[in-house]
């Protein structure tokens, strides 16, 4: 390294070329560390998935950040729409995948959309989360021989590392080919954390792992830096700075607390005598001392009183909360007021350029992550599956599988602020070409295939009860009465009404 810094100055002085190399007294105790995108998670993982749990079990902001993030990036569901050209094949799709999302969840517990919901929530809490396609038989009745089933990260050991025989090599659990292309998943049976507990440990501790296929499991993260193979949390670089404001806030009630508590110190000469006030000794030689409003009481010669005058918390307490806030919600990916909740500082312009920004980061991992990584994974095995057991038919599947399998994934539509500014500004580029119907309709979450059909079935309903809404566009035609004026009419002198009569280019007539 001496000989490196020596090189240096002898090539571009005593001055570092930029101010982040060097070392001067600024970067003294600065010591970077560059270790690799596999290295830099291969021994800090499990203690930031540690800590990042503990923080969103016990911390309100922390779990408001991530109910933050999953509240709009899955909402409802993101939903898929079927790219099919034949409206009939389009329809059976959907209707099937309708009746398969009730069972999709292999624990019961809620639908195919509300498994979208728990695995982006394991991912952001715990940075990556494992989902397992279980293939069932076709006696269990299911719409369609599939369920899913999310896993939390710590089923994937991070301290698997080894090489095979056959050239595999298995890294942080994952098993690779000579390709760099992932084959299986060495997986935990059950949860390494819950001991005893386990529910389905045929070893104690539910240590013993099981190669499943990579094609039966899913690994749901976000990949911040080429050749990732982890995941990490979402809370990774506001970790610190919310166990810290935690404790601070903390702190912070308990002055208040005891400020909020009135206490006197009696100083007197005699110690044997009664305190003032003090009433006799119960039989537990406990006797206490007291004053009630109004009194007014005399010192004995020699008594002096105190009262405790606690430190308040300043004025600016709520302004350094909230700019340790604004510095937790950015290293987060929210707004302030997605945070806090607090919206007194904001205003139409402010609150929807903030939401602006957090929805363009949304949709990178709505559609980055969960729908590339999630859901067509599923739907492409859901598809193949539903072929296979005859529940849809699909001519020349096999052959045109990608044809049968494309579709658009719709996420529930945003709220605004002024919906009415919107949906006018909406409407206007409709009108100018620049927007169609099926685009607006999707961008609030609904299929434009769904919504004219029930625009359609209610037009029909209220036409037979003769029913008329001001909402129906059909009766807002407008008839004009008709005008008795021509419009280009000039006036016109009466002496020359005849047009044969008047002289042209204000001529005299001809004899």
């Amino acid at each position: 390294m001496a000989w490196f810094k020596s090189l240096r100055r002898r090539m571009f002085g005593g001055t570092p070329v930029y101010d982040g190399t060097g070392g001067g007294r600024r970067a003294l105790a600065w010591m970077p560390s560059n270790p690799g995108a596999v290295a830099a998670l291969s021994l800090a993982q499990d203690e930031l998935r540690a800590k990042s749990r503990d923080l969103v079990r016990r911390n309100a902001w922390a779990a408001a950040g991530i109910e933050a993030f999953v509240a709009n990036a899955i909402g409802t569901g993101i939903k898929p729409q079927s790219m099919v050209q034949d409206q009939a094949t389009r329809e059976a799709i959907h209707s099937l995948w309708w009746d398969w999302c009730e069972e999709a969840d292999a624990a019961g517990l809620t639908d195919f959309y509300g498994l979208q919901a728990l695995a982006t929530r394991a991912m952001l809490e715990g940075g990556e989360a494992l989902v397992r396609l279980r293939y069932r038989r076709t006696e269990d009745g299911l719409p369609v021989a599939l369920q899913i089933q999310v896993l939390e990260a710590e089923h994937l050991p991070t301290t698997m590392n080894r090489d095979l025989p056959g050239g595999n090599v298995i890294r942080a659990g994952i098993e690779f080919d000579r390709l760099g292309r992932r084959v299986a998943y060495h997986l935990y049976r059950s949860h390494p954390n819950d001991g005893l507990l386990a529910p389905m440990s045929s070893s104690v501790g539910g240590l013993d792992t099981v190669r499943v296929d990579a094609s039966e499991v899913i690994h749901l993260f976000r990949p911040l830096r080429p050749g990732q193979i982890r995941g990490e949390p979402w809370l990774t670089r506001a970790l610190v700075k919310l166990n810290e404001l935690d404790q601070y806030d903390d702190a912070e009630l308990v002055r208040k607390k005891t400020a909020a508590m009135f206490a006197g110190f009696i100083t007197r000469m005699a110690p044997e005598d009664n305190l003032m006030g003090e009433s006799a000794a119960d039989g537990n030689g406990v006797a206490l001392a007291g004053m009630e409003p109004g009194t007014l009481q005399i010192l004995e010669p020699g008594e002096d009183i105190k009262f405790s005058a606690p430190a308040d918390v300043g004025s600016s307490y709520a302004e350094f909360m909230r700019q340790q806030f604004r510095a937790v919600a950015a290293a987060m990916g929210i707004t302030y007021e997605m945070l806090t909740g607090d919206l007194t500082q904001v205003n139409y312009s402010s609150i929807r350029a903030g939401l602006l920004e957090f929805r363009r980061r949304c949709e990178v991992l709505q559609h980055g992550v969960i729908v590339h990584q999630l859901c067509r994974p599923i739907w492409r095995a859901w598809m193949d599956q539903a072929v296979l057991e005859g529940a849809l038919d699909l001519p020349g599947y096999r052959k045109d599988r990608r044809t049968y399998q494309a579709a658009k994934w719709i996420p529930q539509g945003w709220s605004w602020v002024d919906p009415q500014k919107e949906f006018n500004a909406m409407k206007l580029a409709i009108r100018a070409g620049l927007m169609s119907r099926s685009e607006a309709i999707s961008g609030n979450g609904y299929d434009a295939e769904d919504v004219d059909r029930e625009i359609a079935a209610d037009n029909a309903r209220a036409d037979a009860l003769g029913l008329v809404f001001d909402s129906d566009a059909r009766h807002d035609q407008v008839v004009a009465a008709p005008s008795t004026e021509t419009p280009d009419a000039q006036p016109t002198d009466p002496q020359t009404s005849d047009p044969e009569a008047a002289p042209p280019n204000n001529q005299d007539p001809q004899p």
